[in-house]
């Protein structure tokens, strides 16, 4: 392929870019992560004839880059890093990528996502180790492509690579038959979720919440409770609907936060959704369909979706599992408009793939809008955390207790 030498000129110009001279995050407290790695700036150059990527670290490092269609993304696995770049680096992009993502992918690794105007392939992808007067760099190089070449090198790619292991469901203590409880913290890892206007991340947000209800859970003696990730780890969809079912979950509550775009007006209050083939309205067709790229954001092969889910809504209408996670979502609000604000229509359903589990009556709670202020002022609040996550684990506790849910519990 011939690329223009002025392109060129400005793609080598790009290298020896310093960093930018913008407000880093604060750097993370001391930890084993000190140890590791440490990102501290990215930059994009050029055009659709040639995309160039490049990333600054304090040491070199391995990678190894893939492709994955539909959408049409390049993934750049590489081992776990501290990301110390400025704020909102990836939201817009240049040429070929019209946005990247980072952050951690699992244990030990991490993971840049390229979300692609048009099919590109990898020209090259390699580290330049540091000198006396740079730091090492990681550079990536694209060109444009057509859908069927970078349908067979995906394919090739896939074939070449393992896909990220599998979550299992955390030990359970043999001959403890007492219900188990599984929280969800939606998100995780290189999948932010929703951001407030301060940077403000859902992630972080529901996982403090699922662990302060795990404790009132766990206080009282009478559950088990489990959590489908406990720090910053990317969960794939299917993996926490797996970790439910393998560990013989008597329910399950996904833990989330909405967020609208600016620009689409302003929504506020707790909703709750079961799962549904058909969405009740826009704004929960809108919610699941962005709640179940997750797997997208984080550069997962779609494709090796298992088929035990592919089918779960034809088996769940024939359960009572359906009936009972409508009935814990009508306690679940009538419980909760005692102590928070709730959306005008707190009560929806929508085809959520994290509550496709069969045989665990199954929700997902939206605590609020980060876009909200006040809603995200609630949502940091050790108080309203507080206040919450009791109504919660009080309406747990009745539904659990009831004789259908006790039931349900012995069948599984």
């Amino acid at each position: 392929m011939v690329v223009r030498a002025a392109n060129w000129a400005f793609l080598g110009m790009l290298c020896a870019m310093g960093a930018r001279a913008a407000e880093l995050p604060a750097a993370p407290p001391a930890s084993p992560s000190d140890s590791l790695p440490v990102a501290t700036d990215a930059r994009l150059g050029g055009d659709e004839t040639q995309t160039r990527f490049v990333m600054d670290f304090n040491r070199k490092i391995d990678l190894r880059a893939f492709t994955l269609a539909d959408p049409y993304r390049v993934v750049v696995d590489i081992p776990q890093v501290v990301f110390q770049l400025p704020s909102k680096t990836g939201e817009t992009g240049r040429g070929l990528i019209k946005a990247f993502r980072f952050g951690l992918v699992m244990q030990g690794g991490s993971r840049l996502v390229f979300d692609l105007a048009k099919p590109a392939k990898i020209e090259k992808a390699f580290v330049v180790d540091s000198t006396e007067t740079a730091p090492a760099r990681l550079v990536l190089d694209l060109a444009p492509t057509d859908r069927e070449s970078f349908l067979r090198r995906t394919a090739a790619d896939n074939r070449a690579r393992a896909d990220l292991p599998r979550v299992d469901a955390p030990a359970v203590k043999e001959g403890d038959q007492r219900p188990l409880v599984v929280l969800d913290p939606g998100h995780g890892g290189i999948d932010t979720g929703t951001k407030g206007p301060s940077g403000e991340e859902e992630k972080d947000i529901v996982l403090n919440f699922a662990q302060r209800l795990r404790e009132r859970l766990e206080k009282s003696g009478k559950y088990r409770v489990l959590l489908t990730r406990t720090d910053d780890t990317f969960v794939a969809l299917a993996d926490r609907v797996r970790i439910a079912r393998d560990a013989g979950a008597t329910l399950f509550v996904s833990i989330h936060a909405d967020s609208l775009p600016h620009g689409e007006g302003d929504a506020q209050g707790a909703s709750i959704y079961t799962l549904s083939d058909t969405a009740t309205d826009s704004e929960a067709a809108r919610l699941a369909e962005k709640e179940n790229r997750a797997d997208v954001i984080a550069g997962v092969d779609l494709k090796s979706e298992p088929d035990d889910v592919a089918g779960i809504l034809i088996d769940l209408a024939e359960r009572e599992t359906k009936s009972l996670s409508t009935q814990f979502a009508h306690k679940l609000a009538g419980e909760m408009k005692a102590v928070m604000r709730m959306h005008k229509k707190p009560l929806k359903s929508a085809g959520f793939r994290v509550l496709r589990a069969p045989d665990v009556p199954s929700v997902l709670v939206e605590l609020g809008y980060v876009s909200n202020r006040q809603d995200l002022q609630s949502l940091l609040s050790e108080t309203w955390r507080n206040r919450t996550s009791d109504s919660m684990a009080q309406v747990i506790e009745t539904f659990l207790s009831s004789p259908m849910a006790g039931a349900h519990t012995g069948s599984n």
